[in-house]
């Protein structure tokens, strides 16, 4: 009997025990899917979590959280910039050639003169002479030569060798046949104007002229009402400080005057002109093409505009004690002068926009430029962004440089010679040597000359940082229409004469024909050049040296009213003064 019970007691135990098993294997395999539900659902948050963290940009509003001068704050802004405006190396393609200038064939310079322009030997008075004293840089002084013929022309007078400034800011003590060939300037225009070296004696005594100053922009009946009767009286005067001293509007035969006298019959001594064919070679042997910059950022020049590049208090400090020199500078407004594009651009910005033009940085550029302001640091961007970087002092030896390296005006020669040379000449900034050789290079056959439409580009650099290059690359390209040397690019009267010189330059028979093929690409760089005249009124160009408020010379004659509106209209206004001389 306990027998029998026992049994039936050991069955129930062991249904129980199959019972509990079968449950826990059941509660066992739910566990088992649920948990590999949730290590689904898990898994796929954490991809999609890491799919946005990579194909979306780091917030910005992460920024907001850090001290606005915090060094993190920084990075992150740097890794931000980096990750959306990375520079390439290459330059790309531009719709026109990067190393000629679109239609440049169609037009030519032509200076001859009418047959109506009468000679020397017809018009020149005897016994009245005109000297001149140039001012500023060499370039400034090449505006008065030129002009000083013309001046000697409507005054019926014999031009005596212009006096180079040798008081300026440059110091150069060297001549003008220490420069200019003297003997071709006399004989290339003495169909024109009669010219001699020398002032004669009077009476076996030395000639002293009467020293007078003319108004800025001096139109022909300027000088035949104001200089003409002073001259006819004394025989011989002396205009001091002759630069900007005549008018850009003149009749065609004086304007083509001009150019006969600044394209032809002025042109550097034969040691100047063989180093300068020598550095030329140099470079030739580099490369096929080169860039010529005319880089002008010496502290000199970016105290006296009053700029501001980001130096912090040690820039105020410095370029603050240098404009002190100037004690009647107005002060400055920084932010109003980039703003308005009257500050040079730097280094960085230039290699910047020739890089969203089209060049690569296989590109060698040959660099005219003084002392820059910040020294190599300043020049790292643009030597990153181009290494093929070189200078007079990098192509020559100490030794062939050494007949030059003591007169800062040889030395701007040999530059000159090599930017007008160059298959593309830049620039940062509008002085002296930029204008003059631009207008040289238009004369020349419309070689590529690329001015930076500061206004605009200043904006865009500074907002690059919110947007990608391609991006800025095209913006670049649609800014820079109008500012590279293309024919017609300034409208004929717009601008300084030396660097439009319009008058000089013909079109080619079946110009027309072409230019109604391309109506479209006419009108859009006429709607840009209405921008570069704006430009170019905002950025007239100043006509003086640094040293200018230093003399005890000042010009206390008013610029002449508008009364004739055939040559002095109200575009003729007279210009600002000159920023910097070069």
């Amino acid at each position: 009997m306990k027998r029998k019970k026992r049994e039936r007691n050991n069955i129930l135990l062991h249904g129980s025990n199959d019972i509990c098993v079968e449950l826990n294997r059941i509660l066992w395999r739910k566990r088992h899917r649920i948990f590999s539900l949730v290590s689904f659902v898990s898994g796929c948050l954490i991809l999609l979590l890491f799919a946005v963290s990579v194909f979306s940009p780091p917030p910005a509003a992460n920024l907001l959280f850090l001290p606005p001068h915090s060094l993190v704050r920084k990075e992150i802004a740097a890794v931000e910039s980096n990750a959306v405006f990375q520079v390439p190396t290459s330059g790309g393609d531009l719709d026109r050639g990067l190393w000629s200038t679109s239609r440049s064939k169609l037009y030519y310079g032509c200076s001859n003169a009418s047959n109506k322009f009468q000679t020397a030997d017809m018009k020149t008075y005897p016994n009245r002479y005109l000297l001149i004293s140039t001012s500023g840089g060499l370039n400034q002084q090449r505006t008065g030569i030129v002009d000083s013929v013309v001046a000697a022309y409507i005054l019926n007078a014999t031009l005596v060798v212009p006096r180079l400034d040798q008081r300026s800011y440059w110091k150069d003590a060297s001549g003008f046949a220490e420069i200019f060939n003297i003997d071709r300037f006399i004989s290339s225009l003495s169909r024109d104007v009669k010219i001699i070296k020398e002032l004669p004696l009077k009476g076996g005594q030395p000639w002293i002229p009467r020293r007078m100053a003319v108004p800025r922009k001096c139109n022909e009946r300027c000088y035949q009402t104001r200089v003409l009767p002073v001259l006819t009286k004394k025989q011989a005067i002396e205009l001091r400080k002759f630069d900007y001293r005549l008018s850009n509007r003149l009749e065609t035969d004086l304007q083509k005057l001009r150019c006969r006298v600044n394209y032809h019959a002025l042109t550097f001594t034969d040691p100047i002109l063989d180093m300068g064919k020598l550095l030329v070679e140099r470079m030739r042997m580099k490369a096929k093409h080169f860039i010529a910059l005319h880089l002008r950022f010496e502290p000199d020049m970016l105290a006296f505009t009053g700029c501001y590049y980001g130096g912090g208090d040690k820039e105020r400090r410095e370029l603050g004690k240098i404009r002190r020199r100037w004690k009647a500078l107005h002060a400055s407004n920084p932010e109003k002068m980039r703003r308005q594009g009257r500050c040079p651009l730097t280094p960085e910005e230039i290699g910047l926009m020739l890089r969203a033009l089209g060049f690569g940085s296989d590109v060698h550029i040959y660099v005219a430029s003084g002392e820059v302001y910040g020294g190599e640091e300043t020049l790292a961007p643009l030597k990153a962004l181009f290494p093929n970087f070189h200078s007079k002092e990098t192509i020559a030896t100490e030794a062939e440089l050494a007949p030059f390296s003591s007169f800062s005006s040889r030395m701007a020669a040999l530059d000159y010679i090599v930017c007008d040379k160059s298959d593309v000449f830049v620039s940062n900034n509008n002085g002296n040597m930029v204008r003059m050789i631009a207008g040289r290079r238009r004369y020349f056959g419309h070689k590529p000359t690329i001015r930076p439409n500061a206004k605009k580009l200043y904006k865009l650099f500074m907002a690059r940082n919110n947007m990608t290059w391609e991006e800025f690359a095209t913006k670049v390209q649609a800014f820079q229409v109008g500012f590279m040397g293309a024919p017609k690019e300034v409208k004929p009267g717009r601008g300084e004469f030396h660097e439009n010189p319009t008058s000089c330059i013909c079109e080619t028979i079946g110009t027309e024909t072409i230019q109604k093929e391309t109506q479209e690409e006419d009108h859009e760089n006429d709607n840009n050049g209405r921008d570069t005249a704006e430009v170019n009124d905002e950025q007239d160009p100043i006509e003086e040296d640094l040293d200018w408020i230093e003399d005890d010379y000042s010009d206390n004659i008013k610029d002449l009213p508008d009364t004739d509106s055939n040559v002095l209209t109200k575009q003729e206004q007279p210009e600002v003064e000159e920023l910097f001389s070069d």
